[in-house]
């Protein structure tokens, strides 16, 4: 038939039809002249678009160390939180020899660490020696049994007794208890999403769950997702400010001492050459050693990058049992008791020296996009135990996630939507049309007995 001119588009533009639809002598003409896109006639169908939206690069949450490592959630209602650590029973002298002689040595020490009659031993050579004189920064010692021990140049000294005279005074002096006190104070973390009124009720292709196709609801979910892996990894690598330096952000930010800073300041750090993995009993027993010295629990946490992870195995398949080692059964007292558990939740776990390691890869040590860019951190060891708080004897996980709160009002998690009518939302504050995803949460960790942790870099 003949084309009986084309219809103008509202814009301006040539409409893709030829003549009004009405001036067709069938419809397959009439989709033949609506193929202007490039499609034909045999195959103008419903465009198949498949309901699937691929996860590329899988599940790429991050959270759950805190959770899975026993970190409990507890309200807050200070700027900060305060805990007490006790120190070391026992100290170790460090003495510099000034003035030895064949007999009695004068000796520099820092502080009052020492008393008259007080036994030492040289940590060095296993000697020992008695104290005849005492200060503030200096002791003059003889040797126990003899006077021909003569210590030469600096080293160290452990106190393992005393020995007083017959009918000699008490000591006038005593030791205090060491007792240690942390603050930490919180971070603030906030985001936020929004959208349009109009694309609010648009309709996609995609099946974003639960049979849900409004595009939208997925980048909401999406940055909800972000927000909790910036808040865990801002309770992970977040750092106190200590106020030096100029800029606007030097008195408005206190910042918040994060898992990894604790561990990094008073913690086990494990540093390996060339970047290489743990990969050898030899190297386990020297951490394990180390955790005999700080009277470490008996379980333990592995949350390693997978070259570390790949090494671990490596090691336990030359000759290590992942069930008892030397007769020793494995603890899962973090899991009830139960091995299977264990496994469920992703941990493999092994026993060695009386010490029972859980082990899991930590995605955000493997993610490209976040640590995983860097070599630097490798993992951690973290203890599954409660300690005992010093100044109120309670018994305390050593990790506890704090978040303010007070009155029913929480600060743990915030979300509000706001918007001009948009989703049925309103705020007489905003009359735009756009609906505004709220998030905010006020929180900091608390890394209890930091010197039984461990950080592998």
């Amino acid at each position: 038939m003949a084309n009986l001119g084309t219809v103008p588009a509202l814009d301006g533009a040539p409409n893709r039809f030829t003549s009004s639809p009405e001036k067709y002598a069938a419809l397959g003409d009439l989709l033949n002249a609506a193929a202007a896109t490039g499609a034909t006639a045999d195959n103008m169908g419903k465009p198949d678009v498949s309901e699937l939206l691929v996860e590329t690069y899988g599940d790429q949450g991050i959270t759950g160390f805190l959770k899975l490592t026993g970190a409990i959630t507890a309200a807050g209602a200070s700027d900060q939180i305060e805990f007490y650590e006790v120190g070391r029973r026992h100290k170790t002298i460090a003495w510099t020899a000034t003035s030895p002689s064949s007999e009695q040595h004068t000796m520099t020490v820092s502080g009052d660490v020492a008393q008259q009659y007080d036994v030492l031993m040289d940590v060095a050579t296993g000697l020992r020696y008695i104290v005849q004189e005492a200060s503030t920064d200096s002791i003059v010692v003889h040797g126990l049994n003899d006077g021909a021990r003569t210590p030469a140049g600096t080293g160290t000294f452990v106190a393992i007794g005393n020995m007083y005279p017959q009918g000699s005074n008490q000591p006038g002096s005593f030791i205090e208890p060491e007792v240690k006190r942390y603050i930490n104070t919180y971070a603030i973390v906030k985001d936020r999403f929004q959208v349009n009124g109009s694309q609010a009720t648009n309709i996609g292709y995609v099946n974003i769950g639960n049979g849900d196709y409004r595009w939208f609801m997925y980048g909401e979910q999406e940055a909800r997702k972000r927000f909790m892996d910036k808040r865990e990894m801002t309770m992970l690598f977040g750092e106190l400010h200590d106020g030096s330096g100029s800029g606007a952000l030097t008195s408005d930010i206190a910042g918040s001492e994060g898992y990894i800073t604790a561990l990094e300041s008073r913690g086990i750090n494990v540093t390996n050459a060339n970047a290489n993995p743990l990969d050898s009993f030899a190297e386990f027993d020297d951490i394990i050693l180390e955790l005999d010295r700080q009277g470490a629990p008996s379980e333990y946490a592995m949350y390693v990058n997978r070259k570390q992870d790949l090494a671990i195995d490596d090691m336990l398949a030359s000759g290590i049992s992942t069930g008892v080692t030397a007769g020793l059964a494995g603890q899962f007292g973090a899991f009830n008791n139960s091995a299977d558990m264990a496994v469920k939740l992703g941990f493999k776990s092994f026993t060695r020296g009386g010490y029972t390691f859980h082990k899991h890869d930590w995605k955000l040590l493997n993610d490209p996009t976040l640590v995983g860019a860097s070599n630097k951190f490798q993992g951690i060891m973290c203890p599954l135990t409660q300690v005992t708080d010093a100044r109120s004897g309670m018994k305390a996980p050593a990790l506890e996630m704090k978040y303010k709160a007070s009155n029913g009002y929480s600060r743990e998690m915030e979300h509000w939507v706001t918007g001009g009518g948009v989703l049925g939302h309103s705020n007489a504050a905003n009359g735009k049309d756009t609906a505004i995803f709220n998030y905010r949460s006020e929180c900091n960790l608390v890394t209890r007995a930091a010197n039984q942790h461990v950080v592998l870099k």
